[in-house]
């Protein structure tokens, strides 16, 4: 039987050309454009493989591995990104990662890829392999996201406040009353002694949980 795939992507563009890439191969099961509607369709679906992005809306890719590898433990995940950093590959394969490559190379990797996730191997891009191998030698590897000092419930609100979100956006979004993401909100401001919503907005972007888009 042919593996199963979700694809999750921002890109109409990038999701129509990784399908093309890979509907030979695999059988396509969805797609997702954020990261909620990738755990929603991921948890419905059970594929045996997702490919998602780290830059997403709504809810990172990293977060979204986090979340993906409790409720699928199963499944194998493969970070399809244009961040070359060796930082964030590191934190990519904390999140539960199985593969990471670079959206430059989808086109010449990514069903190898796939197919070494499915026999439980680890694939990843030789374009940074090294620096990675060098990195895990280290006594520590500075890590771009999340912060330690959130919660994942936290880093989830601050995401959607760094993504211009109204409260009442995030609380319908999040399910919960809008005195629990004011509260989120000021317990945020509070640990990261940061004042303004700009100054949060600032913060996510050079952590890495949301995009400078």
């Amino acid at each position: 039987m042919r593996a199963r795939v979700l694809l999750a992507d921002d890109h109409t563009l990038v999701l129509e050309g990784l399908r093309k890439i890979l509907e030979d191969d695999f059988d396509l099961v969805g797609l997702a454009e954020d990261g909620r509607a990738l755990v929603e369709m991921a948890t419905r679906l059970e594929p045996d493989v997702i490919v998602l992005d780290i830059s997403m809306p709504k809810l990172n890719g990293l977060d979204a591995a986090r979340q993906l590898k409790k409720l699928l433990p199963t499944t194998k995940l493969i970070f399809l990104t244009m961040h070359g950093d060796v930082s964030y590959a590191n934190e990519a394969f904390r999140a539960g990662a199985s593969g990471y490559l670079l959206k430059r190379s989808a086109g010449s990797e990514l069903i190898q890829a796939i197919h070494a996730v499915l026999k439980d191997q680890c694939y990843m891009t030789p374009a940074i392999t090294k620096e990675v191998l060098d990195s895990c030698l280290q006594t520590s590897t500075p890590s771009p996201v999340p912060s330690d000092k959130l919660t994942p419930r936290q880093r989830e609100v601050l995401q959607l406040v760094a993504e211009g979100k109204s409260t009442k956006d995030i609380a319908t979004i999040l399910n919960i009353s809008i005195k629990t993401v004011e509260f989120h909100k000021s317990h945020i401001m509070r640990e990261l002694d940061l004042h303004t919503t700009a100054e949060l907005t600032k913060y996510a972007i050079a952590q890495g949980i949301v995009s400078p888009e």
